[in-house]
């Protein structure tokens, strides 16, 4: 939502019952760590150059993931590989 006023997102959110968890605990960010040394081994492994994706797609994806919820996005590709029981929109 570039460029659109927090208030215009905070009422987005409110209206669509989108929660916004902001502290994710360690859980969380052990099960990202996990799953992108398995993507980064997998990129090496099949001869690709440095890992490409970021570090904060996997702290997304566990976070959705451990919370037992789904992840709305415009680029599922990104998740299926690494999360294949989460649930995209």
């Amino acid at each position: 939502m570039r460029g659109r006023p927090e208030r215009f997102v905070d009422e987005f959110l409110s209206a669509t019952g989108i929660e916004v968890d902001c502290l994710p605990d360690e859980e969380i960010w052990r099960e990202a760590g996990r799953r992108y040394a398995a993507y980064a081994g997998r990129r090496r492994k099949s001869g690709g150059s440095s890992p490409k994706r970021l570090l904060v797609d996997f702290v997304i994806g566990a976070h959705a993931s451990l919370c037992d919820d789904r992840l709305m996005t415009l680029d599922c590709h990104r998740y299926v590989q690494d999360y294949p029981r989460l649930r995209l929109i």
